[in-house]
């Protein structure tokens, strides 16, 4: 049978429809297959890019002011402006040529009352012709000397006017070792309210002022203390008193100290500066003797038969000693079993007592010791 071109034809265009249709219907069951699966499946977290790549969005700058506001610099601002600089003017000197040198010396002080009651050391004030305080602002003013007490190296100034700051009395009785402390005064005079501050190193130091005497039951202290500071104030971080600085020791030849500082404790210090306002003195006791103090040296030179004690050089017909018996020659040994040694001298033993106490005293006559009690006198201005 013959083949008809029209007839294959015709199917041949029937086979490329169907084909046609097929591969239609696949591609839209594809997509269709897909999107059920996509709907179905859960979602997958999308992952975290590794940190070295992450970028930021740049934050703002914050501004951020530090406030510092410590106990010691709002003691500085309240005690401050109650310490002052005394300038002492001395006599004038002759010179070889005949002309006249005014001098001056000057230490600190503070102002411990609104009456204008000013506190500084003797040595401070000694000799003094007259004296000028120097407030903390520069002011000026003529200062009157109220009354010394040379035995605790303490004086007391009084100045007219408003105050402009009072400071006021601390218990020195309750320090500790490594409690901070401030001093403030003007180290040479120039440096005007300076502030220093360390610690309390020590309480209760001895510190020999002459060969028969030493200021007893100091503060030591590693705040700076220079010259100029003596008279100013020793302050804890409550704003109070607790001593007034009056010497540093800097050791000598090879044995050169830094921060050995000393104050006299606040409650030693009120209860004379009190007396010092009240009576312009201090009531020392008074035995009514002229003595030597003996030493090992003495002892041996002399031929003396104790190594420490108090020699009669001379007795005041009307003191006390007198009327006790004692005579010129006697030994003093003891008052009231206290010995008088190297570390108890005569004076520091004596002045322990008040004027009118009776005190019983161990002294040698010859090669015999005896007793004797005493009443105490009022040492005379």
């Amino acid at each position: 049978m013959e083949n008809n071109p029209s007839h294959r034809s015709g199917y041949e265009i029937s086979a490329l429809k169907l084909l046609l249709l097929l591969l239609i219907c696949s591609l839209l069951g594809g997509l269709a297959g897909a999107g059920i699966f996509a709907l179905l499946r859960p979602e997958a977290p999308a992952a975290e890019a590794p940190l070295s790549t992450m970028k930021t969005a740049p934050q703002e700058a914050v501004s951020v002011r530090l406030d510092v506001n410590t106990s010691g610099t709002e003691v500085v601002s309240e005690i401050g402006p109650a310490v002052v600089t005394v300038i002492n003017h001395l006599p004038a000197r002759i010179t070889i040529f005949g002309g006249q040198v005014q001098s001056t010396a000057s230490g600190s002080g503070v102002i411990i009352s609104p009456q204008g009651y000013i506190v500084t050391n003797n040595h401070v004030v000694d000799g003094a012709q007259s004296l000028t305080v120097i407030l903390a602002d520069g002011t000026q003013l003529d200062a009157d000397l109220v009354g010394v007490d040379t035995y605790a190296d303490l004086a007391v100034l009084h100045v007219s006017g408003t105050m402009p700051a009072v400071a006021s009395w601390g218990n020195s009785d309750s320090l500790k070792a490594g409690e901070p402390v401030i001093a403030i005064g003007s180290p040479l005079g120039n440096f005007t309210n300076t502030v220093t501050m360390g610690v309390i190193s020590a309480t209760d130091r001895a510190i020999e002022v002459d060969s028969n005497y030493m200021l007893e039951g100091l503060i030591q202290t590693d705040a700076a203390i220079n010259q100029g500071n003596s008279g100013g104030p020793l302050i804890n971080l409550g704003g109070q008193i607790i001593g007034i600085n009056t010497l540093i020791v800097r050791g000598g030849g090879s044995a050169v100290a830094e921060g050995l500082g000393f104050a006299i404790p606040s409650n030693t210090a009120k209860a004379i500066v009190d007396q010092l306002i009240q009576y312009g003195k201090v009531a020392r006791p008074y035995l009514g003797i002229r003595w030597v103090w003996i030493t090992p040296s003495i002892a041996g030179r002399y031929n003396l038969p104790v190594d420490h004690g108090i020699y009669l050089t001379e007795i005041d017909p009307s003191g006390p000693a007198a009327e006790a018996g004692l005579k010129q020659g006697d030994i003093l040994l003891s008052a009231n079993s206290q010995v008088f040694d190297t570390d108890h001298p005569f004076q520091n033993v004596l002045f322990r007592f008040a004027p009118g106490d009776q005190v019983q005293f161990e002294f040698m006559r010859g090669s015999e010791t005896n007793e004797v009690l005493i009443e105490l006198g009022t040492m005379p201005d």
